[in-house]
């Protein structure tokens, strides 16, 4: 049996496209969330598409939560041959401005949420000689303006999934991390930031993207399925990426322009 999927982050968003793009291949489907309401609606869409599964309310910053889920996707499907850490939260504000607390919770879901979510399955994954895709962010590549908290935890999600991938390998266990823009999603009702108007500004740069989750679900069902590492859905990331690797300090120059362009705003 190989079409047995966890997702974190399940409840909305990037986490219910993903868990849609496989259930429409027939997949059972292990569902995990803070929002249990929303987890019901996923499973529930789920069945529509022709897959099935179960929900289970999981808070990634606790271990034994994740733990727990791993033996119950042990107990009811016999294991896991795909994870996919995909809960995260946003967040935003100048270097100076955010709290040590802001930092905590940030890095406490979007890094150490995924490393204890390859932590807490990976027994399961070993057995079935399955595959982790980590859901990273072009903010691990690309470390814009007031998100350092967030570049830094997506960042660490980039260098964890390196490290797993060629450590892994030799277990045949393949590694994935997705790098996506901003993109049409629900990710500001968890955003946290000392500034509002920074909210407003991720919020305009959300709605003007042209890719939806769906597509990004869609890309990444077709790169596992070519066995790409990392992942760049947008079209604009892959090209950013290119440039920064030729070209550092133009991507640096721009980004120094953004903060000042920032900045002015914030005082106007």
């Amino acid at each position: 049996m190989n079409n047995r999927m966890m997702i974190t982050g399940a409840g909305s968003g990037l986490g219910r496209e993903i868990a849609l793009r496989w259930a429409r291949e027939g997949w059972q489907l292990a569902l995990g969330d803070v929002n249990q309401a929303g987890l019901e609606e996923t499973l529930a869409l789920v069945r529509e598409a022709g897959g099935d599964g179960f929900v289970q309310r999981c808070d990634v910053r606790d271990y034994s939560q994740l733990t727990a889920f791993a033996e119950v996707c042990e107990a009811r499907l016999g294991g896991i041959d795909v994870l996919v850490n995909n809960a995260g939260v946003a967040s935003g504000g100048f270097f100076a401005e955010l709290s040590l607390e802001d930092w905590d919770w940030q890095l406490s879901i979007n890094l150490m949420g995924v490393v204890k979510g390859c932590k807490a399955f990976l027994p399961l994954l070993e057995r079935s000689q399955g595959r982790i895709i980590n859901i990273a962010s072009m903010a691990a590549l690309m470390q814009a303006p007031a998100m350092s908290n967030y570049n830094v935890a997506k960042a660490g999600v980039v260098a964890l999934s390196e490290s797993l991938l060629v450590e892994l390998k030799p277990l045949s266990i393949d590694v994935h991390v997705v790098c996506p823009s901003f993109f049409q999603t629900n990710l500001l009702d968890s955003f946290r930031g000392p500034d509002p108007k920074m909210k407003a500004q991720v919020g305009r740069l959300l709605e003007s993207s042209p890719i939806s989750a769906a597509e990004i679900a869609e890309y990444i069902y077709r790169h596992v399925a070519q066995g790409t590492f990392m992942i760049l859905p947008h079209e604009l990331g892959r090209f950013a990426w290119k440039v920064k690797q030729q070209n550092p300090q133009a991507i640096y120059d721009e980004m120094i322009t953004m903060t000042e362009k920032m900045r002015a705003k914030a005082r106007g």
